[in-house]
Formats: C-alpha cells, sequence, structure tokens
C-alpha cells in the first residue's frame, strides 16, 4: 500500500470518514480540510450507480451544462463548412475546417484539442477518423450534442461549462465540478446540476437503488463519502 503524504493524512485527519455527509456539508468539510495542495486542485464527484453497463438498456451517458463551468480552457474543434464554419468562428471556436482538419489528424495525429463538434454533412469525412478519435473520447455523437446544425450553441455551450457524463465499466460516473478555488457555494451548484442530470438520465431497466454511492474528493486529497438520500432531496 502506497504512503500516503503529511498533507493528505493532515486533511484526511479533518473527515469522518465513517459518516456520510450531506451535500453540502460534505463540500464544506473537503474546502475546510487542512494540507490543500499548492495549486489550485481540481474538485471531482464520482458516483456508483446501480445499473450493468454491460446492457445496452442501462447505459448512462449525457451531458449537463455546469452552471459555473469546470475552470479549465476548453480547446474545440469544428468540422464545418460555409456559413457554418463561419458561425463556429463567430462562437469562438478554436479550430474550424473540414477536408484539410480530417487529413491533419489522419496524417500527423494531430490532437490539439479538448472537444470535437461537427455538422452532420460532415459526418462522411469525420467517420473516417473513428480509430484516431473514437478511442480518446473525441468522436461527435449527436447523443451528446456534438453533432448538430446547431453549431453557434455547441461552441458556446461547451466554452461555458458543458460536460459529458459517462458510466464506466464498474458503474461508476467521474466528473470535475471545478477547482478548489470556486467556494463552496458554486462547487455546490455546479454538484447540484450533474447530479440532478444523473438521476434524469436514469434508465428504466435499471432495478433497486439507481444512486448507491457518491463521493467528492481534490486532486491530492481524500474523498468525502456523501449521503445519497441528501442528492436526492437537493436534486
Amino acid at each position: 500500500m502506497a504512503k500516503r503524504s503529511k498533507r493528505y493524512q493532515t486533511a484526511a485527519a479533518r473527515i469522518d470518514r465513517a459518516r456520510r455527509y450531506p451535500l453540502d456539508e460534505a463540500i464544506r468539510a473537503l474546502l475546510a480540510a487542512e494540507g490543500a495542495a499548492r495549486f489550485d486542485e481540481t474538485v471531482e464527484l464520482a458516483v456508483k450507480l446501480g445499473v450493468d453497463p454491460r446492457q445496452a438498456d442501462q447505459n448512462v451517458r449525457g451531458t449537463v451544462v455546469l452552471p459555473h463551468g469546470t475552470g479549465k480552457s476548453v480547446r474545440v474543434l469544428v468540422f464545418a463548412k460555409g456559413d457554418k464554419a463561419k458561425e463556429a468562428e463567430a462562437a469562438g471556436a478554436d479550430h474550424v475546417g473540414a477536408e484539410n482538419l480530417a487529413k491533419k489528424i489522419q496524417d500527423e495525429q494531430w490532437l490539439d484539442f479538448d472537444t470535437a463538434i461537427a455538422t452532420p454533412d460532415m459526418m462522411g469525412v469525420v467517420g473516417r477518423l473513428g480509430k484516431i478519435l473514437g478511442p480518446r473520447g473525441l468522436m461527435p455523437n449527436p447523443k451528446v450534442g456534438t453533432v448538430t446544425f446547431d453549431i453557434g450553441r455547441a461552441v458556446r455551450e461547451v466554452k461555458a461549462g458543458k460536460v459529458e457524463f459517462r458510466v464506466e465499466k464498474a458503474g461508476i460516473v467521474h466528473v470535475a465540478i471545478g477547482k478548489r478555488s470556486f467556494g463552496a457555494e458554486r462547487l455546490l451548484e455546479n454538484a447540484q446540476a450533474l447530479l440532478t442530470s444523473l438521476l434524469r438520465a436514469k434508465p428504466a431497466a435499471a432495478k433497486g437503488h439507481y444512486m448507491q454511492s457518491v463521493a467528492v474528493s481534490t486532486t491530492m486529497g481524500p474523498g468525502i463519502r456523501i449521503d445519497p438520500a441528501t442528492v436526492r432531496a437537493a436534486a
């Protein structure tokens, strides 16, 4: 077992590991814990869902616009032509193009972006990049709003803090909800927005307790367990 740093141990000593905290109290306890890292840590929620991701009708996936963003500058690439390309540029896209961008990605393995968006008419070109973009989670997908003709809105939402969530093989969803510097109020609002979206994404085929456990943590700190009952009340 890896030895924990003194900083980690100091923070962990302030937390009751056997207790399940209300959502708002957990976030405040997280920020109050001494021994914070010397950089602006990311705050993340981990949610264990009562689903079997191996079953197609129990796969949980979606997007949510966090009210206060993630604290990270997101580089957006858009595959579009003509007026839609101009619309993407006006909305603040970092890279806009068509076959030229696809060729650069294919020939140079160029991946200097965080999110890719495409108009539906460009998917014939983008589809050829599946083996490169797919494994990295960068492939545009209509289910999460990254294949659309409303390109300006899609770019603005991503820039404003739209994030994707997807259940992993173990039934867990991990999502960053901001930075420690956000403070308790903004982190709480972001957390509530994410958890509300997860509750709304509950598959009809899911049986029993859907939101089984929730924990919040910082990059270098210990996790704090949250009472799922308070999550439902907050959402």
